[in-house]
């Protein structure tokens, strides 16, 4: 009985994860847990939330990698821009045009700045 009642509750938060919009928790202050993202095989990386930054009338967040990811170094962050699915739902997808991840790179540190009083 204790097995059985283990495997529904897990399985009843696992739907409960699946029902958050991915906006909310990037949103969140609160939120310290890891972000998982899935990369084109399907395999998991977690990511620290670093920043979410306007900017030009689109919405990022700059994500820095948990896990290790190849042509990335331990203090590399990665910018992504935050879309809309044709379901309403949001998704993560790399910001491929360096000039644009560099210039949301640098409003963050403007406002970064600007927080600290400098």
């Amino acid at each position: 009985m204790k097995e059985e009642k283990k495997n529904q509750d897990e399985k009843k938060k696992q739907e409960e994860m699946e029902t958050v919009n991915l906006l909310d928790i990037l949103l969140d202050e609160d939120n310290d847990d890891p972000i998982t993202v899935y990369d084109e095989n399907d395999n998991a990386v977690r990511f620290d939330q670093v920043a979410i930054i306007p900017f030009k009338e689109k919405l990022y967040a700059i994500l820095k990698p948990i896990d290790e990811m190849e042509g990335v170094e331990d203090d590399e962050v990665i910018v992504f821009l935050i879309e809309e699915t044709e379901d309403g739902d949001a998704q993560l997808v790399i910001e491929t045009d360096e000039p644009v991840a560099m210039k949301v790179y640098d409003e963050y540190l403007k406002l970064l700045d600007e927080a600290e009083g400098k």
